[in-house]
């Protein structure tokens, strides 16, 4: 199949474009290499990447509308996944300019270019910061999500919404997806697991934030692949699910929300233990508290995906933890 994803030099577009390619599928990568992060590393899953020649790398901002139309063109694309964001709880504090441009105005620029071309099948990327203050746990997709606590969680629930019309007025196919704590090889410098190895490996403190008392659903990146290329087969509208399985399919419109999760929440004390025991070495601990916009727990209800897939994400936190611990070490040596 021809698939067109944006993001495909950010962690989880790159590994969803290499699952794909290794499929046997042609896939067409949009990305803008912003500096949120080193952009080597971004280079580097992009240079992975085009070792194949089923795969062509568009460099552009969604907000340029002009370039990203011409690239969703010129892939044809039976598929189109979006995956393209301003990342990042915390940094929506410190930069809420950037959430709207890249995650508003980007993500209707996209949706612009879904409805001319027509996939079979168009998927965008959501979060589980979505749930906000919701304190049902666990969380289900048919739970009312209108309390986000950070813009970062505002917009993407935004970009669910203005999909949603998309698919009403257009007859669009859409599927958005909220992910849940998402870790692994290739994963991105200001998250949780990639600080605390890093931290720990060069003897440094690392910030525990809620005293350690949080809990998140954690997903390993392969499992979170795998849900999503199963889900891509979804066509909302077409099918069904048990009647005695909760949905999200619109009355209105070829529409759906699904969590990717496995409903295994961990609690982040145990999480570091775990990272310690791969580690071989004890981390320096400075416990903080809450901070803005961070939420307690996270914990998905999985029943949805199941029922649509027969699939339950299921990785142990300890073996991905040591994929990753192992990446890094082997990247951290490469670098030297």
């Amino acid at each position: 199949m021809r698939i067109f994803i944006t993001g495909t030099a950010g962690f989880i577009g790159f590994h969803l474009a290499k699952r794909l390619l290794a499929d046997g599928h042609s896939v067409v990568g949009y990305d803008g290499m912003t500096p949120y992060y080193d952009i080597r590393l971004k280079q580097e899953r992009h240079a992975i990447l085009t070792r194949s020649n089923r795969f062509l790398g568009v460099e552009g901002m969604l907000e340029d509308m002009e370039t990203l139309r011409g690239a969703a063109i010129a892939a044809d694309p039976e598929i189109i996944i979006h995956l393209a964001a301003q990342a990042g709880v915390r940094y929506s504090l410190e930069n809420p300019r950037a959430y709207v441009e890249s995650n508003l105005v980007g993500t209707f620029n996209l949706l612009e270019v879904a409805r001319e071309l027509k996939p079979r099948h168009l998927m965008l990327a959501s979060t589980s910061s979505v749930y906000g203050a919701n304190r049902v746990m666990p969380y289900a997709e048919t739970d009312k999500a209108d309390l986000p606590v950070t813009l970062y969680a505002a917009t993407k629930k935004a970009g669910e919404v203005m999909s949603h019309s998309y698919a009403h007025l257009w007859g669009l196919p859409t599927t958005c997806f909220r992910f849940f704590t998402v870790y692994g090889p290739w994963g991105r410098p200001d998250m949780a697991l990639f600080k605390f190895v890093d931290a720990i490996e060069n003897g440094r403190p690392i910030d525990v934030y809620g005293h350690g008392q949080m809990k998140r659903d954690f997903t390993y990146i392969d499992d979170l692949v795998e849900g999503i290329v199963r889900l891509s087969a979804c066509i909302p509208g077409e099918g069904s699910v048990p009647a005695d399985a909760p949905d999200t399919l619109s009355p209105v419109a070829p529409w759906r929300v699904v969590n990717i999760a496995g409903g295994y929440p961990v609690e982040l004390m145990s999480f570091i233990e775990t990272i310690e025991t791969c580690l071989g070495q004890k981390a320096i601990l400075n416990m903080l508290p809450m901070q803005p916009g961070d939420m307690n727990s996270t914990f998905a209800d999985h029943r949805l995906l199941e029922s649509l897939t027969g699939y339950r994400p299921a990785t142990p936190v300890e073996t991905g933890v040591k994929a990753f611990a192992d990446w890094y070490k082997s990247w951290e040596l490469g670098r030297t």
